[in-house]
């Protein structure tokens, strides 16, 4: 008795595409209609997305400022930016290692009110996040210093599809092997169009180009 084995490929990957970019169109015309900056925030994590928001809420004080919160599990993230004082919902993604459109959907409802920016900050992943469309205006990639400077190269993607780049903590080039020129040479071989801002929302050095950036 004989028998034999065939193989064959499922595609979920891009019907998974698909129907997220045809939501992520929708909240794209929401966000126009209404007037939003949005913008979203990828990167690993500990890059200091979270602190850079909250001295972003303070630094644009006089606009009114909506923030989607990713994460695996906690709302502590989104504790931090009402705090700081603007308006958060939280997503707890419990193991999915990005938002994709439809969470932004859900979130979007629960926020009160026009806003003159909206930031959705994404599950802490170079990866992932790429690859999910979620109606934004821009990517903004965050990477810090204490990183190393070979991340553009390993994972092009995410730089490929951001308009900025923002390399945090630079107050703490003076201790950690990190060659800022060579990153930064990286990520534009990647995408010239790239802008790059280096600066440190600790000490606050840098931060008012990105402000700049941002009220364009």
């Amino acid at each position: 008795m004989s028998s034999s084995f065939s193989s064959r490929e499922i595609p979920i990957h891009a019907p998974i595409l698909g129907a997220n970019q045809a939501k992520a169109e929708a909240l794209r015309q929401r966000f126009r209609s209404q007037g939003m900056k949005s913008l979203n925030l990828i990167s690993s994590p500990g890059a200091g997305k979270t602190t850079l928001l909250e001295k972003t809420i303070k630094g644009l004080s006089q606009f009114k400022i909506g923030v989607i919160e990713g994460d695996i599990a906690t709302a502590r993230d989104a504790e931090r930016i009402v705090k700081a004082g603007a308006h958060a919902v939280q997503i707890n993604t419990h193991g999915a290692c990005h938002l994709d459109a439809a969470m932004v959907e859900k979130a979007l409802d629960q926020l009160d009110g026009d806003y003159r920016f909206l930031f959705i900050e994404n599950v802490g992943n170079l990866v992932c996040p790429a690859e999910f469309d979620l109606g934004e205006e821009a990517k903004v990639a965050i990477l810090s210093v204490t990183e190393g400077a070979d991340k553009p190269a390993k994972y092009p993607l995410v730089f490929l599809q951001s308009a900025v780049l923002l390399i945090s903590k630079i107050d703490l080039l003076p201790y950690v092997d990190c060659d800022i020129q060579a990153m930064m040479a990286d990520a534009l071989l990647v995408n010239p169009n790239i802008e790059i801002f280096p600066l440190s929302a600790k000490t606050g050095e840098g931060m008012d180009a990105w402000f700049d950036w941002l009220r364009r």
